[in-house]
C-alpha cells in the first residue's frame, strides 16, 4: 500500500487508525516516522515519504515519533492473510527465529537460500531479515525499559542484543533517547515487574497492553478459549483467560483479558528472552493483527451474513499458541462433544504433561510435546483403536520432522499432507488449517454447527452446495465460520460470567 501515495496521504490527513501497521509515514523535515493516525498536525505531502515497515524507516535514518509510538502499532494484517514466502518469513521473524537461528536458520526453515529471502524481503518491505529482527529487538527493549525496573544490562540481553553497546546504540538511533532517558520520561510510571500473587511477588511477571484494530467483538474469541480450555493447561479466572506456554528458553504463563481499546496481558516468564516470542504468540492466539473492516465489508455482501456482521462486527478467529498441541487436541475432539474432548485432553496432560508451578491460579502442566507422545504405548491411551492410530501417527510425524505445523507452513501443502494421514478427514484438516496454521480462508462445510446455522439462515446446508455458496466470501471464510457459529446457543459464543 505504501506505493499508493495519494491513498496514504488521505489516511494520514484523516488520522485513520485502520491503516496503522499497513504503512509508516517518514517526515523529511523532522527526521521522524509515524503511524498514519499520529495526532500531530500532518506535514505537507511533499515532506512525506511512505515506507512498508518500521525497519525500512530506521534503515533510512528516521527515528520513531515520541508522540504516536509507531513501534507499538498492530502488525500488518498481510502476514496473517498470505501464505507466500514473504508472509511466512515475517511470521518466523516475529517468532524470534532470526535471533535464535540467524538468517541461515530462517532460510533453512523456508527452503530457500538466504540471498533469495533477503532479496524478496527488501523488495516488499524495504529491509532485510536482520533489520526486521533488529526493529523487533528495539520494540522489546522499549517495552522492558518502560514497564520494568530491570537493570539495563539484563534488558539488553533479554531483548536479544549481543552486547550492551549495540543495545545503547540501537535505542538511541531508533528513539533519539538513551535507555535511561527513555525510562525517565515514562509518565505516569508504568507497572513494574513482579505483581503480587497468592504467596507474594511473582518473579518475572510483566503487565502490558496488546493493541488491535477496531472493531473487536471478544465474545466468541474468549468464549471459545474458555469453553474448550484443557484443565491444568488453561483456565478462565477473574475475568481472564490464562494458560501455560512452552517457549524456546523456558515455560511461561499468560493471562489475557479484553479491555476497551486493548487486550490486557500479564506474562510470567521463566526467561525474559522469551518475551518477544510470547507476545507474538499471544497476538496470534487472539488474531489481533486482523483487518476487521476489510473482512466484515466482504462478508456483508451476503444478505444472510450481513445482519450477523452488523450485530457484532469484528469477530476474530480463536487460534493457538502451539500448532502441534492444537493438532493433537483436534484429533482428540473428533466426533465427540466439547466436554468429552476436554476430558480426553486433560487425561493426556495429567499423565504426560510437564508439571509447572502457578503462583496465581490453577495451572499445573505444559501440554505434552509430540516428542514425548510419540513414544507412548498405544494401549495406554483411553481412546478407540482407530483414534489411537490417528493420534500416534500424527505425533510421530511431528516428532521426526516429516510434518511441520509452524509459521513457515505452506497452507495448501500442509492440508494435503494432513489429509494423507490415517483418520484425517476434511473437518480435522480444515480446523487445524483455521486455528493452528492461521489460514483465514479455511472453511468447515461439514461441521455440524455450521450446517445448522446455514439451515437457520436459509443457506444451502449440504457441504458441496454450501462451499459453492461461500465462494464470494473468500479469502475470509474462516471468519464467516465464526459468524455462523454465533447463531447457536453454545458456551463458545459468550464470555463466562
Amino acid at each position: 500500500m505504501h506505493t499508493d501515495t495519494e491513498r496514504c496521504v488521505r489516511a494520514v490527513r484523516s488520522k485513520d487508525a485502520r491503516f496503522d501497521g499497513w504503512f509508516f509515514t517518514a517526515v523529511l523535515t523532522t527526521g521522524v516516522y509515524c503511524r498514519p493516525s499520529c495526532p500531530v498536525v500532518p506535514p505537507k505531502p511533499r515532506n512525506m515519504v511512505f515506507y512498508p515497515s518500521a525497519a525500512a524507516c530506521q534503515e533510512a535514518g528516521f527515528r520513531a515519533c515520541k508522540r504516536c509510538r509507531p513501534d507499538t502499532s498492530p502488525g500488518s494484517p498481510e502476514w496473517n492473510r498470505r501464505a507466500d514466502l514473504v508472509a511466512r518469513a515475517m511470521r518466523l521473524i516475529a517468532d524470534g527465529v532470526v535471533d535464535r537461528e540467524g538468517v541461515p536458520g530462517l532460510a533453512a526453515r523456508l527452503g530457500y537460500s538466504a540471498r533469495q529471502i533477503e532479496r524478496q524481503l527488501r523488495a516488499e518491505l524495504g529491509a532485510g531479515p536482520l533489520a526486521l529482527a533488529r526493529a523487533q529487538r528495539a520494540r522489546t527493549a522499549r517495552l522492558l525499559i518502560e514497564t520494568t525496573d530491570l537493570p539495563m544490562a539484563r534488558i539488553a540481553f533479554a531483548a536479544g542484543f549481543s552486547s550492551i553497546r549495540t543495545f545503547n546504540d540501537t535505542v538511541r538511533q531508533v528513539y533519539a533517547l538513551t535507555p535511561s532517558e527513555l525510562r525517565t520520561r515514562t509518565s505516569p510510571p508504568a507497572p513494574r515487574t513482579s505483581p503480587a500473587g497468592r504467596n507474594g511477588p511473582v518473579p518475572g511477571a510483566l503487565t502490558l497492553r496488546l493493541p488491535f484494530r477496531a472493531p473487536l467483538t471478544p465474545d466468541n474469541l474468549f468464549g471459545h478459549l474458555a469453553a474448550t480450555a484443557v484443565p491444568g493447561v488453561e483456565e478462565w479466572r477473574d475475568g481472564a483467560y490464562r494458560r501455560t506456554l512452552r517457549l524456546p528458553h523456558a515455560h511461561g504463563i499468560v493471562a489475557l483479558a479484553p479491555r476497551p481499546g486493548h487486550i490486557a496481558c500479564r506474562l510470567t516468564l521463566g526467561d525474559l528472552r522469551d518475551l518477544p516470542v510470547a507476545i507474538s504468540r499471544c497476538r496470534r492466539l487472539l488474531d489481533l493483527d486482523a483487518d476487521p473492516v476489510a473482512i466484515d465489508d466482504r462478508l456483508r455482501t451476503d444478505p444472510a451474513l450481513a445482519p450477523l456482521v452488523d450485530k457484532a462486527p469484528g469477530r476474530r478467529v480463536p487460534r493457538t499458541v502451539d500448532a502441534a498441541e492444537f493438532a493433537v487436541r483436534a484429533v482428540l475432539g473428533q466426533q465427540v462433544s466439547t466436554a468429552a474432548a476436554r476430558t480426553h485432553a486433560a487425561r493426556l496432560v495429567t499423565a504426560h504433561g510437564e508439571p509447572v508451578d502457578d503462583p496465581e491460579g490453577g495451572l499445573t502442566h505444559l501440554f505434552p510435546s509430540p516428542e514425548h507422545l510419540a513414544g507412548l504405548d498405544p494401549d495406554a491411551l483411553a481412546l478407540p483403536r482407530t483414534r489411537r492410530t490417528t493420534l500416534l501417527t500424527l505425533v510421530r510425524r511431528l516428532a521426526d520432522g516429516t510434518l511441520h505445523l509452524g509459521e513457515e507452513s505452506d497452507w495448501p501443502e500442509t492440508r494435503t499432507r494432513l489429509l494423507a494421514l490415517p483418520g484425517f478427514g476434511p473437518w480435522t484438516a480444515d480446523v487445524i488449517a483455521m486455528r493452528a496454521l492461521g489460514d483465514p480462508d479455511a472453511f468447515l462445510p461439514t461441521d455440524l454447527g455450521v450446517r445448522r446455522a446455514a439451515r437457520h439462515l436459509g443457506l444451502p446446508s449440504t457441504p458441496a452446495a454450501l462451499t459453492a455458496h461461500a465462494e464470494p466470501w473468500r479469502p475470509w471464510r474462516a471468519y464467516a465460520v465464526q459468524y455462523l457459529w454465533s447463531t447457536d446457543d453454545h458456551p463458545i459464543n459468550s464470555i463466562p460470567a
